[in-house]
């Protein structure tokens, strides 16, 4: 079983940085662990994911040269960097854990946080 817990959200101005947080807990090593994002009206769309195993990072288009993902393995943490926030950047951010071999995927996601709101003001 895995259990995440991400905290990190909140308001701010266009340009401006946050960094959310997904504290997770279970065996982890053979997951990715994505960053989705989904805004009202919207389905789940991809940011980011990393494999816990490997460190393999991928992006979505959207956000690259902007956003980073790493993990801890101390604290088995993943962290979303986000830099030059845009107001469509503005969604409940989710952490999630899944299958190593589709980390882009939502479908192949098994386990999910609660979502933390970020909000971008213009």
């Amino acid at each position: 079983q895995v259990q995440l817990v991400e905290s990190g959200g909140g308001l701010v101005q266009a340009g401006d940085s946050l960094r959310l947080s997904c504290a997770a807990s279970g065996r982890l090593t053979s997951y990715s662990m994505g960053w989705f994002r989904q805004a009202p009206g919207e389905g789940r769309m991809f940011v980011s994911a990393i494999t816990w195993s490997s460190g393999r990072a991928y992006y979505a288009n959207s956000v690259k040269g902007r956003f980073t993902i790493a993990r801890d393995n101390t604290t088995t943490t993943v962290y979303l960097q986000m830099n030059s926030l845009k107001p469509e950047d503005a969604a409940v951010y989710y952490c999630g854990a899944g299958n190593i071999y589709s980390p882009t995927d939502v479908r192949g996601y098994y386990y999910w946080g609660q979502g933390t709101q970020v909000t971008v003001s213009s």
